[in-house]
Order: structure tokens, then C-alpha cells, then sequence
């Protein structure tokens, strides 16, 4: 059974916060809010969180598993980026974007697309997210709870606890954060290619 926890918006309970953080230290496997969706997450070498997270939404082994960063300090610790990607990446972040750039040799090979060697990041603009990145120390690797079937994420954190209450460890509920995904940008050729159009303004990659 999934531990619930609800916390504000806007100015996080650092209890609850520590919390989350120390579950996800011991395997566990949360759904989380973001800027963009509600999106399932595990640590970084959560080698059964990730089996967890295919199950759940039914995905092969060509899908992107993001990892969510709390800034570019992170950020680069797993990606490859050049100084022009580097400068519009961070003119777009933190936002609803998640780009897709060649992985460095900290991403497990599982994580990575298995021909192009890539991996998705992104830096999200929510204040339960960042907080949640501040305690941990390190990323969340994500993916968008979208489940099968349907056409758009779940957006109530009751919801997520009710139906997903035998397959998460735990569920964060900061209100609902809309159904629009990420905005996709693959930077894996050098150049900029708007793979999906989301909540994060597409022109300025086009």
C-alpha cells in the first residue's frame, strides 16, 4: 500500500520532503508532481524501479527515461553539451522541456536509447520538485504517469493513490499540475529537433 503524503504548493513540508527523499534512497518508487504532469520516479540505479516503471506503462526498451535534474551542475554530470546546446538549453530552463543529448558514462547503458547511446533531461520549474531534488542530492529518474491506454496523465493525487496504490511505494500530492506533457527537443545531431510539442513554447527550437 502507497504512503500518502500531502504537501503545499508553495511552501513544501520540510519533514514530509525528507521523507520522500529517504524512501526513494531506500528503492522506493513515487509518484511525484512536476510542472509538467505527475510523473513516476525512482533513484538512479533503481534497477527494480525502472523494471517498475516499464510495467506499469507498458514500455520497451526503446523508450526515454528522463532524469530530472535540480540544476546544471547536475545536469552535466550526465549529458554531453557543447556551448551552443548549453546556451539554448539555458534560455529554456527551468521550464516544461525535456532534451535529449548524448549520455555520458554516469547513465546505466539500460537507461540509454539502446542505438543512439542518448538520454532525456530536463530541469522543471516547480517549487515541490525542486525541493524534493534539493533533499536528494541527485536526480530523479522519470517518466510521465502516463498509463496505457489512455490519452492523458493522471492529475489528482487521490486518484494516483487509489489506482495505483499496489504498484507505487508512495504518492506526493501538491494539487493538480495539468495533463500537458514536456515539450521533447532532440539535441543528439547538434541540432535542435522538436520531437513533441508540450507545455513548453516549441518556437524558440524551430
Amino acid at each position: 500500500m502507497a504512503r500518502y503524503f500531502d504537501v503545499h504548493p508553495a511552501n513544501p513540508q520540510a519533514r514530509i520532503i525528507g521523507a520522500v527523499a529517504d524512501g526513494i534512497r531506500d528503492s522506493a518508487l513515487v509518484a511525484y508532481p512536476t510542472d509538467s504532469c505527475y510523473a513516476l520516479g525512482c533513484r538512479l540505479g533503481n534497477r527494480e524501479g525502472v523494471d517498475r516503471i516499464r510495467s506499469i506503462r507498458h514500455l520497451d526498451d526503446k523508450h526515454h527515461f528522463t532524469l530530472v535534474c535540480q540544476d546544471f551542475a547536475q545536469l552535466g554530470r550526465f549529458v554531453m553539451i557543447d556551448n551552443d546546446v548549453f546556451r539554448a538549453i539555458k534560455a529554456a530552463t527551468p521550464g516544461s522541456y525535456t532534451f535529449i543529448l548524448p549520455a555520458t558514462r554516469e547513465v546505466p547503458r539500460q537507461l540509454q536509447h539502446p542505438k543512439k547511446k542518448t538520454v532525456g533531461v530536463r530541469i522543471p520549474d516547480h517549487v515541490v520538485t525542486q525541493a524534493l531534488l534539493a533533499e536528494l542530492g541527485e536526480p530523479l529518474l522519470s517518466s510521465t504517469l502516463l498509463l496505457p491506454g489512455e490519452d492523458e496523465p493522471l492529475t489528482q493525487g487521490w486518484e494516483i493513490k487509489e489506482r495505483l496504490d499496489h504498484v507505487v511505494d508512495a504518492v506526493l500530492d501538491s494539487g493538480d499540475c495539468g495533463t500537458e506533457p514536456t515539450t521533447v527537443i532532440d539535441f543528439s545531431s547538434g541540432e535542435a529537433e522538436v520531437v513533441r510539442r508540450g507545455a513548453g513554447d516549441p518556437d524558440r527550437f524551430e
